[in-house]
């Protein structure tokens, strides 16, 4: 089913259980974020959470409203995210037709694709637009807007789709850009240098005129899921909308901006974006689990808020993962299978793990055809849209058993791979958030090739088995050399090549290579992992959160022929990194505190 407006989807979580009303008043500055987490935290992603009663503003607040499998689906209108993906197929396996005939049956098909297109209408009144605030009276502090984490720079607009019209040729585009609010009628805007917003933006910079901008906040769940996806330029993710639907997005005109924004949204923010404006944005506790850092930005002037009678303002809290937006990242793996197969067809299916904040690992299956195929599809997609973002990219043999399975597919590379054959380091682009990299948007990235070999290729090395050493032994024997070995832990006990992870306390003149050169004397094969002191080794999502994110692959990862070092540690100059390293995200114990304190999170 599709919902017309954010309201009838919040009635359907009602009804389906998946909704937990909160009444007791509750402090949008980081109360919300905390009570929202640890919701996000339980098994399958707990509830949804509508917060009734909020300090400071008259208005609802909705969080964790995609944060579950079954959630996504109810937002989507499907019960399995990939019947979302066969419809998709349909259109993508279409043939030009090769005779009349053929050409006719089309067209029923072409009719019934172009309801989705979006409807701009003249409609007095429209829901969005129930009550209208200009001048003065649009004031940003009334609405119920997050401070999600400790040190954030303030109160950020987390859950927006951002409208912009390009130009040179009109076409529009929807994004989601947070915006920080630095006071009743400004925030910031926060445009990646790939998105199209930013590009729409440069188009009006370069001719030198200001940029009218429309925001939606509280839109139907369709409309908002399309405006996280990564849809090629110049394709309207409103059509995206509707083909997810099966309905058109109803738009109307803006009130003091010519942009069209959907009829049945709970808010609408209109202003514009000067060309030479900026301001210091950040920071920003993000979807990675680390705050992203100060930057300048464009800055939005609010002009005018419309709203419904009564609305609901829509938010999301992101951090350290699982959160709701890994669902939203999940549905957006599903639902592009079918377009990346279309430039690929030799993918068969693919996994993100959540551990690897959606852009640093990705697991590919193929069905290998030719020797070094692996290789091949690496490449490719590095090359490719936002895949060219993965820092890390597996590819595995077309097996369902590897895929979703994080444990098994590691015991897979392990025994498959070999150290110095399988593994590709290679530079290129990277996320305006990944920190490791020695500079902003650009370092190294790591392929491996865990396929089955085939004839043409090469046999793998065939490792030595190490010499079984009980941990307190092996801890023993690395702390004579230094104290700085905290602890350790051997993953799979006798496997070949052993997987050892370590905690390590960098201080002073010791840095990681100091380690790395410490362990080299001692061990000689395996697979070595260090981490910082706070690590709980035991943890298995933080030690691959924290490696995935925490490691340059040319800078840190040691290969040998028997023996792979991967330093997953903070680094700073002593590490031969320049770069502002950023905190991890935590709450403050005060918060923790009250709101444990309360009833309703036991609710």
């Amino acid at each position: 089913m599709s919902y017309q407006n954010l309201s009838e989807f919040i009635a359907r979580l009602e009804a389906q259980g998946e909704l937990l009303r909160i009444s007791d008043e509750v402090s949008p500055i980081l109360e919300i974020t905390e009570i929202t987490d640890q919701m996000s935290k339980r098994p399958g992603g707990g509830r949804a959470l509508l917060f009734e009663n909020v300090k400071g503003s008259r208005f609802p607040v909705i969080t964790n409203a995609f944060g579950s499998k079954c959630r996504i689906g109810l937002a989507l209108g499907c019960r399995n995210l990939d019947d979302l993906a066969d419809r998709l197929r349909e259109i993508l396996d279409q043939s030009p037709p090769a005779s009349m005939a053929e050409k006719l049956k089309l067209i029923p098909k072409a009719l019934r694709w172009s309801r989705f297109l979006p409807r701009t209408k003249r409609i007095p009144n429209p829901p969005c637009q129930e009550v209208v605030l200009k001048g003065t009276d649009a004031d940003l502090t009334q609405l119920p807007i997050l401070q999600c984490w400790p040190k954030d720079g303030g109160r950020f607009i987390t859950l927006p789709v951002v409208f912009t019209k390009g130009l040179k040729d009109g076409k529009r585009n929807a994004g989601m850009y947070r915006m920080q609010v630095y006071d009743k009628n400004t925030t910031g805007m926060h445009w990646h240098i790939h998105k199209d917003g930013a590009h729409h933006f440069h188009e009006y910079r370069k001719a030198g005129k200001p940029m009218e901008v429309a925001v939606a906040v509280g839109t139907d769940p369709v409309v908002t899921y399309s405006a996280t996806a990564p849809m090629p330029r110049g394709v309207d993710e409103m059509l995206l909308a509707g083909f997810i639907r099966q309905n058109p997005v109803t738009m109307v005109k803006g009130v003091t901006v010519d942009i069209d924004v959907p009829a049945d949204a709970e808010f609408i923010l209109e202003g514009y974006v000067n060309p030479d404006e900026s301001r210091i944005e950040g920071p920003f506790g993000d979807h990675t689990g680390y705050y992203s850092l100060e930057d300048e930005y464009p800055v939005f002037h609010l002009t005018a808020i419309t709203h419904r009678k009564n609305p609901v303002y829509s938010a999301t809290v992101v951090g350290r993962p699982p959160m709701e937006d890994c669902y939203l990242a999940l549905a957006t793996e599903r639902l592009f299978l079918p377009m990346l197969r279309t430039v690929m067809p030799d993918i068969k299916d693919y996994w993100m793990p959540w551990e690897g904040v959606f852009h640093n690992i990705v697991t590919v299956a193929i069905d290998k055809a030719y020797p070094h195929h692996a290789k091949k599809v690496v490449s490719g997609l590095w090359g490719m849209g936002q895949m060219s973002f993965s820092k890390a990219i597996v590819v595995v043999d077309d097996d369902e058993a590897l895929l979703g399975n994080g444990g098994a597919l590691l015991r897979h590379i392990l025994e498959q791979i070999d150290f110095k054959s399988d593994i590709t380091i290679a530079e290129g682009i990277l996320d305006v958030l990944d920190h490791s990299a020695p500079q902003p948007l650009f370092g190294s990235k790591i392929g491996i090739d865990a396929t089955a070999r085939i004839a043409g290729e090469h046999l793998r090395y065939d490792r030595k088995q190490g010499e079984s050493v009980p941990d307190g032994e092996l801890l023993s024997q690395l702390q004579e050399n230094d104290a700085g070995f905290i602890s350790l832990r051997n993953v799979y006990g006798g496997s070949n090549p052993r997987l050892i992870l370590m905690n390590i306390a960098k201080e002073g003149e010791k840095n990681s290579h100091f380690f790395i050169e410490s362990i080299s004397k001692i061990i000689s094969e395996g697979i070595i992992l260090l981490f910082d002191t706070d690590i709980d080794l035991h943890d298995n999502s933080m030690t691959l959160w924290k490696m995935f994110n925490n490691t340059d692959p040319a800078r840190d990862i040691v290969i040998t022929q028997d023996r792979i070092i991967i330093d997953a540690t903070r680094k700073g100059p002593a590490d031969g990194h320049s770069r502002q390293w950023p905190e991890d995200i935590a709450m403050t114990q005060e918060i923790r505190e009250k709101v444990n304190s309360n009833f309703i999170i036991r609710s």
